[in-house]
């Protein structure tokens, strides 16, 4: 696969005018898929749908931890 990876670089950056041209084609070829590109957003946001902040994970563990505590009935073990 980096054989065939490497050998389209080269035809690339042979058909390429200059340094300029063959660093665009480069960052091109090498950059990953539009969609598993990481998205610019606020600290502690979410994508729409996806995962969980780090606050709102902190607040289901302490949830969690509460509901084993009233299970077990505070024994650890």
């Amino acid at each position: 696969m980096r054989t065939l990876l490497s050998a389209a670089e080269a035809a690339i950056d042979a058909g390429a005018k200059d340094d300029q041209e063959r660093a665009r084609n480069r960052s091109k070829l090498y950059a990953p898929p539009r969609g598993q590109r990481p998205t610019s957003r606020a600290p502690g946001a979410t994508a729409q749908g996806r995962g969980m902040s780090m606050a709102q994970a902190q607040a289901l563990m302490a949830s969690v931890a509460t509901e084993d505590a009233q299970v077990t009935g505070g024994r650890n073990g």
